[in-house]
């Protein structure tokens, strides 16, 4: 049986059972290098690591307390990286049973194919078989996923994945040391331009997938942090931008009635702008674009006309409500302007990155 030499298999591993014993027991069948990290587990699962360690395939690595998988990834990506330079990448498997060898060959083989890729081996989540949990944790992740990148993945939870070294390093650098690391992971595709590549794989859960150390509820909300933090930027610069409006509606109205809308829109507008500009640059969206400045302000001053016309026109028709008729308006121009924002101004390069290449 010919092994493959130039992929290294990853594997983090938190109170392993005899199920990694049964994966590794093939995988070294496979591969010549295997790297397991011991995350804090507890003394219960050491005789499964001291057996691993027998063998001169694998190299046990370990943390002294639990850090989480996206530090237990990190920690390897990091031994790789100093000690393998001839491999072309790895390939990390969840250490549950749930990847076949299989279908690890598969995304090791298409690596080597796309060393410029990362590859998924992803699920599918249709068949009767699935857990409740997984099934409505992939499908509202991978929603949310898409509305946030642009980028349709079929399985964004899968650990099944290929990764050339180039990429390990700037993985590293990623935040995120629990669950969330992987979907942070997929994220940096976008702002690296890395083509993702589809690989399907067997569905496997076993034991109703009792052994994930997944807690839907906490793991969740690391996994769509980004999200939260977008919504907490617009949120509050759509709040800062109302109270100002209301604020100048007052002082103006008197003033200026025939204009005071106009020229409060656009005070509100700039004000919040720059509020807004700021959180998304280095908060949300973490772009290095030189031209996001520029991108931003051309969608705000668009955005901001666009505005103070509706409201203006609905204000003549209706006659009163100027700050509802401006809620309703900004909120579906705030929809527009996420996608613009997205797929526009904060995208370092919309190259090929948006593209996700399936193959079986």
């Amino acid at each position: 049986m010919k092994t493959i030499s130039n992929v290294t298999i990853i594997i983090p591993a938190y109170n392993p059972d005899e199920k990694l014993l049964n994966l590794v027991d093939q995988i070294e069948q496979n591969f010549t290098r295997i790297i397991v990290v011991n995350d804090g587990s507890n003394g219960d699962s050491q005789d499964i690591f001291d057996q691993l360690a027998k063998s001169e395939k694998f190299t046990i690595l370990k943390h002294a307390v639990n850090l989480g998988k996206g530090r237990a990834l990190k920690t390897a990506f990091n031994h790789f990286l100093n000690n393998h330079n001839e491999s072309i990448g790895i390939v990390t498997v969840d250490a549950d049973g749930q990847h076949s060898v299989e279908d690890i060959k598969k995304v090791a083989l298409k690596l080597n194919q796309r060393p410029n890729s990362l590859i998924l081996g992803v699920r599918d989540f249709s068949e009767d078989n699935i857990p409740l949990r997984s099934r409505f944790g992939n499908i509202l992740t991978k929603r949310i996923f898409s509305f946030a990148s642009g980028i349709k993945i079929s399985d964004t939870q899968t650990g099944l994945r290929g990764i050339s070294y180039a990429f390990l390093k700037e993985l590293l650098n990623v935040k995120g040391e629990r669950f969330e690391y992987e979907m942070n992971m997929l994220f940096e595709c976008k702002n690296q331009t890395i083509r993702v590549e589809e690989v399907d794989i067997e569905t496997i859960y076993i034991e109703e997938n009792k052994s994930s150390h997944f807690n839907p509820i906490v793991d969740s909300i690391k996994i769509y942090s980004i999200f939260l933090q977008y919504a907490f930027s617009s949120l509050s610069s759509f709040g800062l931008d109302i109270l100002l409006f209301s604020i100048l509606s007052i002082f103006l109205k008197d003033l200026m009635p025939q204009s005071f809308i106009i020229v409060a829109t656009i005070g509100a507008r700039i004000l919040s702008s720059i509020f807004n500009y700021t959180l998304n640059k280095n908060l949300v969206f973490k772009s290095n674009s030189k031209s996001s400045l520029y991108k931003y302000y051309v969608l705000s001053i668009s955005q901001m006309l666009s505005s103070s016309l509706l409201v203006y026109v609905f204000y003549l028709l209706i006659g009163d409500g100027e700050v509802a008729i401006k809620i309703v308006v900004d909120s579906l121009l705030f929809i527009i302007s996420f996608y613009i924002q997205r797929l526009w101004v904060f995208d370092n390069d919309p190259g090929e990155v948006s593209e996700v290449i399936k193959s079986v």
